[in-house]
């Protein structure tokens, strides 16, 4: 059936960018509740919004893009017909306004930002809605209960009106410029300086043939891991934050089982 809490998606584009503009409709009053505003925030805690793309519309490869009530977004490569990794992160921008009986979200997806055919017109996507006032999920392509809404096997269909851009070669290149002093004043040393330089650089190819280059790389800017106390005999297992080690990682991530992991970078 329908939906309690309304939701309404307008979608368009120009030669850059993907643009939606979402209306999310309230039945109750009060707060939404918001857990956190932290980046990739915990789905099932927080209001919001998101959008699973299958780019190649081959049911089993996407990009998920979603926003909480409060504006923290979340994102993440979709691998194996819908398991979402949010390991990857991209650039795109995003806004939401809060008004008493609804919210806006706002999103801006650029094209480069996510692989695509250039010659398909046709992708499959869906929209998911998360209202805890009325503990009431929905999305607009009809899911089993029994399946979480980014299963990419029960998307619709999004028809494009005109060819998308070429996807072309594209590059990006990161250099970096580090220096350090040292010093022992216990043993009388003089200062010391030291420099380091490097670069990380990616280079798409194809639709789907990457070239990843790091030489010399530089982590300090990755994402801290989160402090855990250990208290069993059992090694903590660390999320991969680095970007060279993300590119295709959903190849190795499992074997159809969270148990079986044949490679892993940290």
């Amino acid at each position: 059936g329908f939906a309690k809490a309304q939701t309404e998606v307008m979608l368009y584009y120009d030669e850059s960018n993907i643009y939606m503009g979402i209306i999310c409709h309230d039945t109750l009053p009060g707060k939404r509740p918001v857990e956190s505003l932290r980046r990739d925030f915990s789905f099932g805690r927080n209001d919001n919004f998101i959008a699973f793309i299958d780019t190649y519309n081959d049911r089993t490869n996407g990009f998920a893009f979603g926003i909480s009530a409060a504006g923290a977004q979340w994102e993440g490569m979709q691998a194996n017909g819908g398991f979402v990794s949010l390991d990857w992160d991209c650039k795109w921008r995003s806004a939401v306004t809060n008004h008493p009986d609804y919210w806006i979200a706002e999103f801006s997806i650029p094209f480069r930002s996510i692989r695509y055919r250039g010659e398909d017109m046709s992708w499959g996507i869906n929209f998911s809605r998360m209202d805890l006032k009325s503990n009431e999920k929905s999305s607009w392509a009809p899911v089993p209960r029994q399946f979480q809404s980014a299963d990419l096997a029960y998307t619709g269909t999004l028809v494009w009106d005109h060819p998308l851009p070429k996807s072309g070669v594209r590059f990006s290149v990161i250099p970096y410029l580090s220096g350090k002093a040292l010093q022992d004043n216990q043993a009388g040393e003089s200062v010391r300086f030291k420099g380091g330089a490097g670069l990380d650089a990616k280079i798409i190819l194809s639709t789907s043939l990457n070239l990843d280059i790091t030489i010399n790389p530089d982590y300090s800017q990755v994402e801290v891991d989160r402090q855990q106390t250990n208290l069993d005999r059992f090694e903590l297992f660390f999320p991969e934050k680095r970007q060279f080690f993300l590119e295709n990682s959903d190849l190795f991530a499992n074997l159809g089982s969270e148990n079986i992991r044949p490679f892993f970078s940290r």
